[in-house]
């Protein structure tokens, strides 16, 4: 079961609002209240009162003990923001935005889950799959490396031979040039 509590048009930005509901996100209902108590922020007060209209609900709906209740969805919603004029220099004017929220609290019951018993001396414990992990991270490596090692062995395996035409042109101008010299001669 859940008990919840909506407030809505309160005047706190969102963005402030929420930082406060993070803080109780997840936690035991006397646990996120002092909390509350004692942050600091104006939107703290607000939300210390939609929580304990959620305890009340929850207690209006029989839900069990209250201190068995933890806050299950912590949600801030934006509201209509109203909008006024500030003048500024030269006929200017610029927007103040008044933003507004919505603030919803649920609050469940924590369930008792079993616990598992807890392994003996005598049983083994099961370590097959981090062993079975090793050994695939252990065979992705090689392969890695062995590739790394082909392009290492292909460079070096080949060596680098001049290109005929480069070859033929050079033989062409030498020999242009020794018959030009043979000429003059």
């Amino acid at each position: 079961m859940e008990a919840k509590a909506v407030l809505r048009y309160i005047r706190v930005a969102p963005r402030k609002a929420r930082l406060v509901v993070d803080l109780i996100r997840g936690k035991i209902a006397a646990e996120a209240l002092t909390i509350l108590k004692f942050t600091p922020r104006h939107a703290a007060k607000v939300i210390e009162k939609v929580l304990k209209s959620a305890v009340a609900n929850a207690a209006q709906k029989e839900m069990g003990d209250v201190d068995d209740l933890w806050v299950s969805k912590a949600l801030v919603d934006g509201g209509p923001v109203m909008k006024r004029m500030q003048p500024r220099a030269m006929g200017r004017a610029n927007i103040i935005r008044k933003r507004t929220s919505h603030i919803t609290l649920i609050l469940s019951v924590v369930e008792m889950a079993p616990k598992k018993p807890k392994a003996t001396k005598a049983e083994p414990v099961q370590a097959a799959p981090v062993v079975e992990k090793e050994v695939e991270s252990k065979a992705k490596k090689p392969k890695a490396r062995k590739a790394v090692a082909d392009k290492e062995t292909k460079t070096e395996s080949k060596p680098k031979k001049p290109k005929a035409p480069k070859a033929e042109a050079t033989k062409k101008k030498a020999e242009k040039k020794s018959s030009a010299a043979e000429k003059e001669q």
